[in-house]
């Protein structure tokens, strides 16, 4: 009599990564692609037109600048998946697991504070005192109209989001929007939700990883010194 081998149960495909929210300034990337032009066009006819050293010096000055505008205008940018938060910056990126994320902190910059207490600044995601002070004044506007529209019923103040002259709530474009914010906080707001959400996940927990761009620093680092010696000797 035999016994029936007892099979193994087939493994159960791991859940998906959830896909990334991805934060940009998109007047960094307006402002990098219009001086990588600038810088190519100056660049090349200096290289091609130019005569003695001044080929091999805008050479040098392009391997030093195109890098160091890359890095400050197209590689920042935040990703936010339900697992992790990814912060690449000019010259390093950074993994936080929402596990380790101790908060996330606006002031004069937005910045992500983890629970061994090292602070991480977002460079895709700068603030703009301009647009909350203008934010601020939108949303005062806003108040002030709701309360006008109280007292008074009808009207403008009342499309404002206070009230009709039936007593009812006013029906307008304002009515919907809630509290007028500048762009950076809305991405704040987005992301302490995200927090919020999953920190206590199992998928959220993990190490802190920081890893240098090499593919930044290293021409950087060639284009200075080739420049610094073209410098020294002519």
């Amino acid at each position: 009599m035999t016994t029936p081998e007892h099979q193994s149960p087939a493994p159960q495909p791991s859940a998906p990564e959830s896909r990334d929210r991805i934060y940009r300034s998109a007047s960094g990337l307006a402002g990098g692609v219009l001086l990588l032009a600038l810088g190519g066009w100056l660049g090349l006819d200096a290289l091609f037109t130019g005569h003695g050293s001044t080929p091999w010096l805008a050479l040098a000055a392009l391997i030093l600048f195109v890098p160091l505008v890359v890095a400050f205008t197209l590689r920042p940018a935040v990703f936010a998946n339900d697992d992790r938060l990814r912060v690449r910056n000019p010259f390093r990126s950074v993994v936080v697991p929402w596990g380790e994320v101790a908060s996330l902190r606006s002031g004069y910059s937005n910045e992500v504070i983890t629970e061994a207490g090292a602070k991480y600044q977002f460079w895709a995601v700068p603030v703009s005192l301009r647009a909350r002070k203008r934010a601020l004044r939108t949303q005062a506007r806003v108040e002030s109209g709701g309360r006008r529209g109280g007292l008074f019923g009808g009207g403008v103040a009342g499309g404002l989001g206070g009230m009709d002259a039936t007593g009812g709530a006013a029906h307008g474009p304002a009515a919907d929007l809630g509290p007028a914010r500048a762009e950076s906080d809305k991405i704040m707001d987005d992301l302490r939700e995200l927090l919020k959400a999953r920190d206590k996940a199992a998928g959220s927990q993990g190490e802190v990883t920081v890893r240098w761009a090499y593919e930044i620093i290293v021409p950087l680092l060639a284009g200075a010194v080739l420049l610094a010696v073209l410098l020294a000797v002519t």
